[in-house]
C-alpha cells in the first residue's frame, strides 16, 4: 500500500476513534447536570435550586442542555441572576457542555395559615394594603400592585374593603355590576384582574352611614359570596384607621400579610406606626412599607422637589424593623389614570411612576415566597 494512503487511513481511523472516546467519556448526562446544580443556591431563599425542587425538564442533547427553573412567584426579579449563576456553574463543573437554556415557570406557594385554614378555596394568599390615614393614595397603590402583579402573569384579585369610600370600580374602569352565579357573585374582571366592591351596589351619591356589625357582614359576604377561583394573590384594599374592616378582616381570613401605606410627612408616619402596631397585635406580619407622593419630578427639567418630604418611609421601616417595599413619585398621570380608569402600569408602564409600582410588586412577592417557605420549613420541623 502506498505510503501516503496508509497515512491517510490513518488519520481517519484515528479521529473516528478519538471521537468514540470522547463520546464515551463525556460527562454531559442527566446525573452529572442535576450534582452540578445542587451548587447554585437560589438567591432569595438561599438553598440549592435541587433541594427546593425548582429543576423540571432537565433535557440532555448531545453536549447541550435545557432545562426549566420552577418560581415560586412569576414576580420573581432574579430570574436573569438566576440564569447565570446556572450557565456559570454548569460550565465549571462540566466543561464538555455546549449550549444551555434556561426556562422559567412559576408555582406560586401558598401561606401556611392560608392552607391549614382553606377560608377562601383557591386563594394562596390573601394581602392587606392599609394606611393609618386617608388621603395617602392607598387605593392607588392597591390598584397598581394588583395589575403589576397580573402582567407579572400571577392570578390576581383586588377586594375592595374600603366601605365608606369605594374608589376600585372607577379607578379599574368598570361600572357594569357583577353577574350572579346561583347565590353568589361573579367578580368584576379588567386588566387581568378580579375585583369586587361596594360601589357596585350602592348609587354614587348615597353615603355608607353602617355601623360595625354591618361593615363585618360585608366584608364577610366579599370573602364567602364571590367566586374568586383560583388566585395565587388576593389584594384586600381596606379603609384608613385601625377601626372595625382592619379588625374583621384580621378574624375572619388568615392574612398572609399586611403593607402600610404613607407618604412622608410625620403625621401620616405616626398614623402608620398605630396601623403597623394593630397588625402586630392581631397577629398580622408586617411585609412592609411603601413611601407614595415621596416626590415630584419636573418633566422638562428633570428636577426633583419633595413636597412632602422624603425618606421618611424609609426610616420608619427601619426603626420598625419591617422591610421598605420602595417609592413611588407624585405625578398628574398616576391620578388620571385613576381618574379614567386606566392605571399607570397599563398606560404608560415604561414611565418612572409605573416602574415604582412594577419593582415594589416584584419586592413583594418576593418577600411573600421567602415567608412561606421559612414557615414550611419551620412546620417541617416542629
Amino acid at each position: 500500500m502506498p505510503l501516503y494512503k496508509r497515512a491517510l487511513m490513518e488519520l481517519y481511523y484515528g479521529k473516528i476513534k478519538n471521537r468514540g472516546k470522547e463520546r464515551g467519556m463525556s460527562k454531559v448526562t442527566e446525573e452529572s447536570v442535576m450534582k452540578a446544580l445542587t451548587h447554585v443556591i437560589e438567591p432569595e431563599l438561599f438553598k440549592d435550586i435541587v433541594t427546593l425542587n425548582m429543576v423540571k425538564d432537565l433535557k440532555i442533547d448531545a453536549n447541550n442542555v435545557s432545562l426549566t427553573v420552577v418560581l415560586t412567584t412569576p414576580a420573581c426579579p432574579l430570574k436573569d441572576e438566576i440564569t447565570q449563576r446556572v450557565e456559570k456553574t454548569l460550565r465549571q463543573q462540566i466543561p464538555e457542555v455546549d449550549r444551555i437554556r434556561v426556562d422559567y415557570t412559576a408555582n406560586v406557594s401558598a401561606g401556611k395559615s392560608q392552607v391549614k385554614e382553606n377560608y377562601i378555596p383557591g386563594v394562596k394568599n390573601t394581602i392587606a394594603i392599609s394606611s393609618g390615614k386617608g388621603g395617602v393614595g392607598k387605593s392607588t397603590v392597591s390598584v397598581n400592585l394588583a395589575v403589576a402583579l397580573a402582567q407579572t402573569g400571577a392570578r390576581v384579585g383586588l377586594m375592595d374593603a374600603d366601605i365608606y369610600g369605594p374608589n376600585v370600580p372607577l379607578m379599574m374602569g368598570v361600572k357594569t355590576p357583577p353577574a350572579p352565579e346561583g347565590e353568589k357573585l361573579l367578580p368584576a374582571e379588567n386588566h387581568g384582574v378580579k375585583f369586587m366592591s361596594m360601589a357596585f351596589f350602592v348609587p354614587d351619591d348615597t353615603p355608607m352611614i353602617w355601623r360595625g356589625p354591618m361593615v363585618h357582614g360585608a366584608i364577610q359576604q366579599f370573602l364567602r359570596d364571590v367566586i374568586w377561583g383560583e388566585l395565587d394573590y388576593l389584594l384586600v384594599d381596606l379603609p384608613p384607621g385601625t377601626g372595625d374592616a382592619q379588625l374583621s378582616i384580621a378574624q375572619l381570613v388568615p392574612l398572609t400579610g399586611s403593607v402600610i401605606v404613607t407618604t412622608p410627612q410625620e403625621v401620616a408616619l405616626l398614623d402608620s406606626k398605630k396601623g403597623l402596631a394593630m397588625f402586630r397585635k392581631v397577629h398580622v406580619p408586617v411585609l412592609g412599607i411603601v413611601e407614595n407622593m415621596s416626590y415630584f419630578e419636573c418633566p422638562h427639567c428633570h428636577e426633583k422637589t419633595e413636597i412632602f418630604s422624603r425618606g421618611g418611609g424609609r426610616l420608619a421601616a427601619e426603626k420598625l424593623g419591617v422591610a421598605f417595599l420602595g417609592e413611588v413619585p407624585i405625578d398628574p398621570a398616576i391620578r388620571e389614570g385613576g381618574d379614567n380608569g386606566v392605571p399607570i402600569v397599563v398606560a404608560n408602564p415604561q414611565s418612572p411612576q409605573a416602574q415604582a409600582f412594577t419593582k415594589i410588586a416584584k419586592t413583594l412577592a418576593g418577600l411573600i415566597s421567602v415567608q412561606n417557605s421559612n414557615s414550611l420549613k419551620l412546620t417541617i420541623i416542629q
